[in-house]
């Protein structure tokens, strides 16, 4: 495959570089990402123990008792439940299994793996890269993978199993650093999750934690869906354009270290052969028809594929919670076309092959994310991450800020509480009847309010371990470095996370001080 230039010797680092690569060292010497989820699991435990016997006085919003004008009729404090007595053990240890299938990115993962690993196999995401190298400019080829990274936003987590590695392989090929091509992708598909130009399965979601949290003052207020469309819309620009100066300018020539696997990418990825062409067009004719057949069935108002007011992007809608097989379903049948038409396939048997060597490949992954299941179960169930959230809330509630402080103080306690809580509605859920009503009461909307969140809930996505897709990407990395480990991958996405924040940050104030609409229906009083 084609190596990154190495020949022109690096520049002396500055003090940044100095300190990402300390970081980087450190964060290496950590242990295993498993044990890392596995000592997390640990001191959720012990902490537990201790903070169940204290008693706080914050109220918990998920305990409201509230009668049908919005009126508090009762309110209980957060209470830490001891994850170590006999009952609750008990419940960790027999629904452990549960809690591992049931974890949200392992059924992604895998059932669109199986698609995918098909496509692959048979030669047609290689080909679709060959004629995307084709068409598109080197010094262009950030900003596309960036694109695309945004546009998966509308199809859930698949970005983490297709956007993500297909970076590594489109800038392997173009002779570029893979893990450069990693980091961007990661970038686009979780630094700038809320960032969108089209509606996604988040906007009514969210939406929904935030109209309820607003009857809490005002029974009669309105959320619409799609309330942050117009400045979701309008930070697409602005992460596209910060991801590629990153990229380009200051992550790719860092990664100079760090080694490439000779072997990582099979084949020439620029000569096209008759056959693979043959193949290629014959596979977009399939997925044209396959898309074709799907938009005739979700078409019809009846359609069962909507929800029961009609919609189609709605978290309620049947399409929504079909897409993650859907994907596979359209990766899987133009892969199989691709591989008969162009002769790679001769049998049924090579299509399972494909599927095999892809499920081979995820043992790690499978060990990392067990682990990581229990600790999440273990984490939400114990309150702590609740009581972390409301204390920081409530904390700064008091301090009485300014308007365009207490905006920032909402964007960095989401940034901590996320680090934290990897779930972006279950995040919502538990601030939002805090956020909400607070900020309200201090004249500012929640369509506002949850613009703020939505910066802080995406910008600190790649910097956390705890995300439950964290350790996919090291594995992705590590398909093309083989050294690379959680520092390696935290110090190169430090910058982004920074960098997003900021600039969100100060597009947010300067969107609020001219006075432009945040979306459909929205304002910025209550």
């Amino acid at each position: 495959m084609p190596q990154p230039d190495t020949s022109i010797p690096p520049a002396r680092p500055t003090r940044l570089q100095r300190f990402l690569d300390r970081l980087e060292q450190a964060g290496n010497k950590l242990p295993d990402p498993a044990m890392i989820f596995v000592l997390a699991l640990g001191l959720t435990f012990v902490a537990s123990l201790l903070l169940a016997a204290v008693e706080f006085n914050e109220p918990d919003p998920r305990l409201d008792v509230r009668d049908a004008t919005g009126q508090l009729i009762s309110s209980s404090p957060v209470k830490v439940k001891n994850m170590l007595n006999g009952e609750n053990f008990t419940s960790f240890i027999t629904k452990m299994v549960k809690t591992f299938t049931d974890f949200p990115p392992l059924g992604v993962v895998l059932v669109a793996m199986l698609g995918v690993a098909v496509a692959e196999h048979a030669g047609f995401i290689q080909v679709g890269i060959k004629y995307l190298l084709k068409f598109t400019p080197r010094r262009l080829l950030t900003p596309a993978l960036v694109l695309v990274a945004i546009l998966s936003h509308s199809a859930g987590d698949t970005g983490y199993v297709l956007v993500i590695p297909l970076g590594g392989v489109v800038f392997a090929a173009a002779g570029r650093h893979p893990v450069a091509g990693i980091a961007a992708a990661f970038a686009g598909v979780s630094g700038g999750f809320s960032a969108s130009f089209l509606p996604s399965a988040v906007d009514p979601l969210l939406q929904g934690f935030t109209q309820s949290a607003a009857h809490i003052i005002d029974p009669a207020r309105a959320v619409n869906p799609l309330c942050n469309w117009y400045f979701m819309s309008a930070s697409c620009a602005l992460i596209i354009a910060a991801a590629w100066l990153l990229t380009d300018r200051f992550i790719e020539p860092r990664l100079r270290h760090l080694p490439v696997d000779g072997d990582a990418v099979d084949g020439d990825l620029h000569a096209l052969s008759a056959a693979e062409r043959r193949g290629f067009w014959a596979c977009l004719g399939a997925f044209g028809l396959f898309t074709a057949l799907l938009v005739l069935a979700v078409l019809p108002e009846t359609s069962p594929l909507r929800d029961k007011d009609g919609l189609l992007t709605s978290h309620d809608a049947p399409l929504m919670a079909a897409i993650v097989p859907l994907i596979a379903i359209f990766f899987l049948v133009p892969g199989i076309v691709h591989g008969y038409v162009s002769g790679v396939f001769k049998s049924h048997r090579d299509v399972v092959q494909g599927m095999s060597k892809a499920m081979g490949g995820m043992g790690y992954y499978l060990v990392m994310a067990f682990f990581a299941a229990q600790f999440t179960y273990v984490f939400r169930e114990s309150n702590l991450g609740a009581l972390i959230a409301i204390k920081g809330a409530n904390g700064l509630q008091a301090l009485a800020l300014p308007g365009a402080v207490t905006i920032v103080g909402i964007i960095g306690l989401s940034m901590i509480v996320n680090l934290l809580i990897g779930s972006a509605s279950a995040k919502w859920a538990l601030l939002g009847p805090v956020f909400v009503p607070m900020l309200m009461q201090l004249g500012y909307s929640p369509e506002l309010t949850q613009a703020a969140y939505r910066i802080g809930d995406s910008s600190t996505n790649i910097i956390t371990p705890l995300l439950p897709y964290f350790p996919l990407i090291v594995v992705y990395c590590q398909r093309y470095a083989k050294t690379t480990g959680m520092g390696t991958l935290i110090s190169t996405m430090l910058p982004y996370s920074v960098v997003f924040t900021v600039l969100w940050t100060g597009l947010l104030l300067a969107w609020w001080g001219l006075g432009l609409p945040l979306g459909l229906q929205s304002s910025y009083t209550p």
